[in-house]
């Protein structure tokens, strides 16, 4: 397994620039976007497979939760979304490793590679403490917040135990990009799968008490999903150590030595990732708080819908990873027609891959639902009803949430990771909270208002984004081509 051979080296044959400043891209019709489409996808299928996985971990979580009833549903769906939150602004931090290292790769520089390791485990650190730290403190924070006293006195029963595997979740996701960067994730989807059966025994022996070992009811999710982050962070640990090309870098001096530089770059390329991350999930949160105030049904339907929809992004996750490497590697050649086509065939297949999976929600919703839901509990009717209403909604929404998500990494690829952050601000924040906002509460539409409003946000942030892409790659363009470069973005 450690020794696969690498299936991402198409990125390799990415058309390149002649002297005459014309690319290949340019004179090679619809055989460059079947090309290209071959080589993003060869890069993005194992990212994708990888992130089908990981979302199992808590897939399979909402799922035994569903089975308990709707507080539960409700008070572990708050806890898992604010972990998430501060889960995934971690992660932004640590993902420009993969980056930094890829660069480094690309030098041959083998220190370089080790000192960025340590610089990501540095950081994936302090974050962990920090984190874990706010969720255990959080909860008086929730009931100003209008959450049903009820729901986050389990809540923080859930955090006291959840909280401390932010650290082995931050370690892995460091590892992640890591190898990532040095285009070896395979070890990482097996990994991942194992951990994905591993969580679904622990969670039945665990909530059941079965194996002789004790019924901890809900909590006993918590257990499983600590337990199985450190295991999952041992295994990518054991493997890195089996495999002949990564465990010098892990054993190397340099991935345990202090390089200031090597930390200082980690931050200053993953800090307007992390803002940007933390924004798009601090949008998702903040709505699911408003959601909160409306009632214990409407916030369990709400975590089943968000578990739903977060499936179907680890797509757009894929491939807005791979497209971004892809358009740093044109970026880098100076060619910019190959960077704008590769942004523009990432998102066409974004769009494609999320309409697709819109027609099952517009066909078998109820079947869909029932999977995370149980309906043998009578206190679940309303909540299956909201979440198919939900599901509709989805079905376009998914499409705007694929779009910006591909955005910011083909925006990432040409070398602006702070314009993502900031239209962040305008699509989400300016835009879909308000929205949500006034269409859910003020407007009295319930949920479905919250859910259109976020659609609402999402579209205007992929609109922004997409936009900015195109003009960021026109100018650099017409700058590298030695024509007058327009005035650059506001964004």
């Amino acid at each position: 397994m450690s020794n696969t051979t690498d299936t991402t080296d198409t990125t390799d044959t990415t058309d390149t620039t002649d002297t005459t400043g014309a690319t290949r891209a340019e004179r090679a019709g619809a055989g460059w976007w079947v090309r290209n489409s071959r080589a993003l996808l060869g890069l993005a299928l194992p990212l994708v497979l990888t992130n089908f996985a990981y979302v199992a971990l808590t897939t399979v979580d909402i799922v035994m939760l569903g089975r308990l009833g709707a507080v539960e549903i409700a008070a572990a769906g708050l806890a898992i979304a604010l972990f998430n939150q501060l889960r995934t602004t971690g992660t932004g931090l640590v993902t420009g490793v993969s980056n930094l290292v890829a660069e480094a790769r690309v030098r041959d520089d083998r220190a370089r590679v080790g000192a960025l390791l340590f610089a990501g485990f540095f950081w994936a650190t302090v974050c962990g403490v920090v984190f874990c730290a706010a969720l255990l403190l959080i909860g008086p924070l929730l009931v100003l917040l209008g959450q049903d006293p009820k729901v986050v006195d389990k809540a923080g029963e859930f955090l006291v135990v959840l909280a401390p595997g932010m650290l082995p979740c931050l370690w892995f996701q460091n590892l992640r990009h890591f190898t990532t960067g040095l285009k070896r994730p395979g070890p990482l989807l097996a990994i991942t799968l194992a951990s994905v059966g591993a969580t679904i025994g622990l969670n039945h022996a665990l909530i059941y008490g079965k194996f002789g070992l004790p019924e901890f009811g809900f909590v006993g999710v918590a257990i499983a999903t600590v337990t199985v982050f450190l295991l999952s962070f041992l295994a990518f640990v054991a493997v890195i150590l089996r495999d002949g090309v990564l465990r010098p870098y892990l054993t190397s001096l340099h991935a345990w030595r202090w390089n200031g530089d090597a930390v200082r770059s980690v931050w200053r390329l993953g800090l307007p990732i992390s803002g940007t991350y933390a924004s798009e999930a601090g949008f998702f949160s903040v709505l699911t708080l408003v959601i909160g105030s409306l009632g214990v049904e409407a916030l369990a339907a709400q975590t089943v819908l968000n578990q739903i929809v977060y499936i179907v992004f680890m797509i757009s996750a894929g491939l807005s990873h791979a497209a971004s490497i892809h358009i740093s590697e044109a970026d880098g050649r100076n060619d910019h027609v190959t960077a704008r086509r590769t942004g523009l065939l990432a998102t066409a297949w974004g769009v494609i891959t999320t309409l697709v999976v819109a027609v099952a929600y517009l066909v078998i919703p109820e079947p869909i639902v029932s999977l995370f839901v149980s309906a043998e509990h009578a206190d679940n009717a309303d909540i299956i009803a909201l979440t198919v209403t939900g599901l509709l909604i989805a079905a376009l929404m998914q499409v705007f949430d694929a779009t910006q998500n591909i955005g910011n990494g083909i925006l990432r690829g040409l070398g602006d990771t702070a314009g993502p952050f900031k239209i962040s601000l305008i699509g989400y924040w300016l835009i879909g909270l308000p929205s949500g906002y006034l269409l859910g509460v003020t407007a009295d539409w319930g949920v479905e208002g919250v859910w259109i409003g976020q659609t609402i946000g999402l579209a205007a942030t992929a609109t922004i984004l997409l936009t900015a892409f195109l003009r960021r790659a026109e100018r650099l363009r017409r700058e590298t081509s030695g024509a007058p470069a327009p005035e650059p973005e506001s964004s």
